[in-house]
């Protein structure tokens, strides 16, 4: 890393930070889009996340084929490709607001799709490639967690944005109503794709000819065992479906909820899914000192018992108790809602911190298996909201409280590892 140190990578490291806003920028944006596509479409509540359910499974189909090309073919060929495709990707998704009704919901959602290609693209390369332009050790660790930051902060704008887009009656919200965010969206791919293409990226970690010609030639030997002979590891995966699924499920559902009900609004909805994730971002900078001093298993079992304190508070607070929020009559239920986002902040470093101890050598595999596993983000909201559709809104939260569930049994069985007979070095 010492090359790395000695130059500056100012520019590319800024862009490395907007790239990490705009993984949660457009993610949280096709979420929020449920509002529009539920009226413009006449979509049910399930269909209406058919955009977020697109948007997830890219990562399925990415998943390990993103590690692949990252390995092969490096940084910055797989950062240019994921802006590339990001542009592609929100374009269609653009052009889904001025094309013939008859196709313009699928269009809509092949948008969704390619973004979400991107966005599995960017999540690969962004950690990484910040750790190596920071030089590794302490600074390199420190742009990931500004990095961090930066994608809460996408997080946060995407839904007040569109809701403030939309207006205040979701009966006349259209995607057109969103072209001014996602003509930003673009614009930015552009700024980050021409940046990258001029700038000279340290590459490490890329395959060297010799490994590449190897691996042509099939003198690569073969592993007995990979991540998925690890018990603790297999359930971590699982965990980390279910938690990327209630992370997303918990502000979707609130927001089509919330905008349905006359006496809240879009745009009151979207400031309010907005404090969700800007909750997040608090309980990250709150959560990295503290886990400097308390164990991944002892945070995880934590955020998870109070996670599903508040969601029993959603479910059982009656829907007539309500407080006064910009001379709205807001449920106090869905308060709850963004109390849970402190907890959700610190679950996806928890559990791939209990998920990969012990993994050695197998560790980069994992993380292309976690990546695909985050598909979770669209099925499970999909799911919620299938229930929704049948028991309305509110009872759709047991879904969220079946998966905060597993996530506790992780963090108390799950995660031990008993495969420690297997060599990892």
């Amino acid at each position: 890393m010492t090359n790395v140190k000695k130059q500056n990578f100012a520019l590319p490291i800024a862009i490395m930070f907007a790239l990490f806003f705009m993984i949660a920028f457009v993610t949280n944006f096709a979420g929020s889009m449920g509002v529009i596509v539920k009226n413009q479409f006449g979509a049910s509540n399930a269909l209406s996340q058919l955009g977020t359910l697109a948007n997830f499974i890219a990562y399925a189909c990415m998943g390990i084929p993103a590690g692949i090309i990252l390995k092969r073919r490096g940084y910055k060929f797989t950062a240019l490709t994921a802006v590339i495709v990001g542009f592609v990707g929100v374009g269609i998704q653009f052009l889904s607001g001025y094309v013939s009704p008859s196709v313009a919901f699928g269009v809509y959602v092949l948008g969704a799709f390619v973004a979400g290609l991107s966005m599995c693209l960017l999540n690969i390369v962004v950690n990484p490639l910040l750790n190596t332009l920071g030089g590794g050790g302490n600074r390199g660790n420190q742009l990931i967690q500004f990095g961090g930051s930066c994608n809460s902060i996408g997080g946060t704008i995407a839904p007040i944005l569109l809701g403030y887009l939309i207006g205040g009656s979701m009966e006349t919200a259209t995607v057109s109503d969103a072209a001014p965010a996602m003509m930003i969206a673009m614009g930015i791919f552009v700024l980050a794709g021409i940046v990258l293409g001029v700038t000279n990226i340290p590459e490490p970690h890329m395959e060297t000819i010799e490994q590449r010609n190897a691996r042509r030639a099939g003198n690569v030997q073969k592993e007995k065992y990979g991540p998925m002979s690890f018990r603790h590891f297999v359930f971590g995966a699982i965990a980390i479906f279910f938690y990327v699924g209630v992370e997303v499920g918990i502000p979707n559902t609130a927001n089509l909820y919330m905008s349905g009900n006359p006496n809240v609004g879009p745009a009151i909805a979207g400031t309010l899914v907005g404090f969700y994730w800007f909750m997040m971002l608090v309980g990250r900078l709150i959560g990295a000192p503290i886990a400097g001093k308390v164990s991944s298993k002892t945070m995880l079992v934590t955020v998870s018992l109070l996670a599903i304190a508040f969601v029993l508070c959603i479910l059982f607070i009656p829907e007539t108790i309500t407080i006064s929020f910009r001379e709205k009559a807001l449920p106090l239920s869905m308060v709850f809602v963004v109390l849970c986002g402190l907890c959700t902040s610190v679950m996806w470093g928890a559990i791939f911190n209990l998920s990969t101890e012990g993994l050695g050598k197998y560790t980069p595999m994992a993380s292309g298996i976690f990546m695909t596993l985050v598909c979770g983000g669209g099925i499970l909201p999909f799911v919620q909201n299938w229930v929704a559709d049948f028991s309305g809104h509110i009872n759709s939260y047991w879904v969220v409280v079946a998966g905060f569930a597993y996530i506790l049994f992780y963090a108390l069985f799950g995660y031990k590892n008993v495969n420690k007979e297997i060599a990892t070095e």
